[in-house]
């Protein structure tokens, strides 16, 4: 339910009612307020008219995005920042959604998303009617929900305040959400304050971005500043997990440390790897001991179960009762199992994109035959990765298999040589795979039975990016369609 702004609380004198926030105006419907932005090609102010046209009945802009749409016929609301000015408008519009929602966060270089959904499932075991946003999509008590998806892990704040609203008009009384730093640099959570922020890890990743990592530090640690969350729940076994746990309990605010040492606040006292590579794992924490079992891979994701529950203390849960949602959760692309069948190699498809994402995924393979690596580095982001991702991979398997990722605007051979040249001279055996279906089927060709090969890069996602257009490629079904040849 839309709840709507009175238009002359924006412009003194005007009539009418805001029942929207748009930032495109290619998507703008009637009654829209437009937002102009400065941007580093051209402001948005210069389509405002294309705005109006659309329907939208107010612009909000800056001084120089006035100047430029000043033809364009719409009253024009003029803000110093409107970028950070429209967060709170559209939440407004949609009624102060967030207000509904006791919502939690998880940042981090790695393990967002798996993190996100550990805690789905640990908040449903607490009949929670649970909404999750996330690189994946968005969710609804297990289900997705039907909307319009880009590529960015947290929307911008307009899509972001209509998303809650149709949320909570579904029935959700909690959230469960990633939090990228991006969308901590860009305002785009300003309007949502959250009960317990989890912070994973930080890892060497969006520096075309940020251009350092400490100024990548910094965006993440705005999640658990004053007014944004009541609790922290930080990873310490992480130096700047660490760093960020000082500084929040400098500032005098309440933190949860969570790590495998013995001074932390919520620990893994015991994580046994079981035959099918789960994990039992016995939890200590302010309230006691837990058991639980986790089906997932990787003893990093035992680390983000631990930080799922912490999170879940910190909101004053049962911590026992959520443990127990634990034992069937899984992630789409995130260490995600293709079973080909018996006397088959065994494969695994996860989204690792940076050199300790690479590194993670592939030292959770257990050792029952060779590892083999089919990985790539995404085009049009930060290139200085690309080398460390081959290292990282070749030091972990035996075999390398370079290929494509999304390669975007840029060259594909390029980013592979890049790739190549880190994964050279660390012990294993590379390939260029060349095209990612050729590369994928080399590996298949490759392994035998006992072997493990892990599709790294692209996880859950659908589509290729190569010169721009979108293809269908799902790693998932192209392995399961490989794997019957």
């Amino acid at each position: 339910m839309t709840h709507g702004v009175p238009l002359a609380s924006l412009v003194p004198g005007a009539s009418g009612v805001v029942t929207g926030v748009c930032l495109d105006s290619r998507r703008v419907r009637p009654g829209d307020l437009y937002v102009g932005l400065p941007g580093a090609r051209t402001h948005g102010a210069r389509f405002a008219a294309d705005a109006a046209r659309a329907g939208a009945i107010v612009l909000l802009t800056d001084a120089a995005g006035a100047a430029l749409a000043a033809d364009s016929g719409l009253p024009v609301a003029v803000v110093a920042d409107p970028r950070t000015a429209m967060a709170p408008l559209a939440a407004a519009v949609h009624g102060h959604p967030a207000d509904h929602l006791e919502a939690f966060a998880v940042t981090g270089t790695n393990g967002k998303t798996s993190t996100v959904f550990l805690l789905e499932a640990a908040l449903a075991a607490l009949r929670r009617r649970v909404a999750t946003i996330g690189t994946i999509g968005f969710r609804v008590d297990g289900r997705f929900l039907e909307a319009p998806r880009t590529t960015i892990t947290t929307p911008e704040s307009p899509d972001l305040q209509a998303l809650l609203a149709r949320m909570v008009a579904a029935g959700s009384d909690t959230l469960a959400m990633e939090v990228s730093s991006h969308a901590l640099d860009l305002a785009r959570v300003d309007a949502v304050g959250f009960t317990a922020a989890g912070f994973t890890m930080l890892g060497q990743d969006h520096l075309e971005y940020h251009h350092t990592m400490d100024a990548y530090f910094a965006a993440k640690a705005k999640l658990f500043t004053e007014g944004r969350t009541r609790h922290a729940v930080v990873n310490t076994a992480d130096p700047w997990g660490a760093r960020l746990a000082a500084a929040v309990r400098d500032d005098g605010r309440a933190t949860l440390t969570t790590t495998q040492a013995s001074g932390a606040d919520y620990r893994a006292e015991t994580a046994s790897p079981r035959p099918d590579g789960g994990w039992e794992v016995r939890l200590a924490h302010p309230g006691g001991t837990t058991r639980f079992g986790l089906s997932m891979l990787g003893v990093f994701n035992v680390a983000n179960a631990v930080t799922a529950l912490a999170m879940v203390g910190a909101a004053g849960l049962d911590v026992d009762a959520a443990a127990a949602g634990l034992a069937a959760a899984h992630v789409p692309g995130r260490m995600q199992r293709v079973d080909l069948g018996p006397g088959r190699p065994h494969v695994v498809v996860d989204f690792a994109h940076t050199p300790q994402a690479v590194a993670s995924a592939l030292g959770a393979l257990p050792r029952t035959g060779r590892r083999i690596a089919v990985l790539g580095a995404g085009g049009d982001r930060d290139p200085s990765k690309r080398g460390p991702m081959g290292e990282a991979a070749a030091a972990a398997s035996d075999l390398v298999i370079v290929t494509d990722d999304n390669p975007r605007s840029e060259e594909p051979a390029a980013i592979r040589a890049a790739v190549l040249a880190g994964a050279r001279g660390h012990g294993a055996e590379v390939i260029d795979g060349g095209d990612r279906r050729s590369a994928i089927a080399l590996a298949l060709r490759t392994a035998v039975a006992g072997d493990w090969v892990a599709v790294l890069g692209k996880g859950h996602e659908t589509g290729q990016d190569i010169g721009g257009v979108v293809s269908p490629f799902d790693d998932v079904a192209v392995v399961r369609e490989l794997g019957e040849e």
